[in-house]
C-alpha cells in the first residue's frame, strides 16, 4: 500500500513571498519516505546498524504545478514504481490538503540506491528491506 503524511508549511520552508522555496519539497519528501519505511516497522537507521548499508538518492526529478504556502498542509503519497536488487524508484506526490479539494502541488519522481556505507559500492537490499519496500507498492 502507498503512505500518506501531513506536513505543516512553516516560515522557515518559505521565501520572503511566503511560497516554499523549490528545493524545500526535496527535505520534506526524504521526511516522507522516512517515515513511510518507519511505518512498515523499521527504521533507515536500521539498515545501516543491521547491514552496514543505506540509501542514497541516484536520482531525483520534480515536477513542480502549484506553489505550497505558509500554513499550508500537505499531504505527501509515497508509492514504490520499481524494485531492483540494489536500487528501487518512488513516486511522491505533493497535494496540498484543505477547502480546495486537494490540489496537486507536484510530484516528484526519485531512484535511490542501497550502498554499503563503508565504501559507497553497491549492495543487494536484504530480504527483509525487500518485502519492507514491496509493501509500498500502490
Amino acid at each position: 500500500m502507498e503512505h500518506k503524511i501531513d506536513f505543516r508549511i512553516y516560515y522557515e520552508d518559505t521565501d520572503a513571498g511566503g511560497v516554499v522555496y523549490h528545493a524545500r519539497y526535496l527535505a520534506l519528501a526524504e521526511r516522507a519516505r522516512t517515515e513511510a519505511i518507519r511505518a512498515q516497522g523499521q527504521a533507515a537507521s536500521d539498515l545501516l546498524a543491521d547491514y552496514g548499508l543505506a540509501f542514497v538518492v541516484r536520482h531525483a526529478a520534480m515536477d513542480y504545478r502549484a506553489p505550497l504556502r505558509l500554513d499550508d498542509i500537505v499531504c505527501i503519497t509515497t508509492r514504490l514504481t520499481e524494485l531492483g536488487a540494489a536500487s528501487c524508484r518512488l513516486v511522491q506526490d505533493f497535494r496540498r490538503v484543505g477547502a480546495d479539494g486537494g490540489a496537486g502541488c507536484g510530484t516528484l519522481d526519485v531512484r535511490l540506491a542501497c550502498v554499503r556505507a563503508d565504501d559507497g559500492r553497491a549492495a543487494r537490499f536484504p530480504p527483509l528491506w525487500r518485502d519492507l519496500l514491496r509493501a509500498l507498492v500502490a
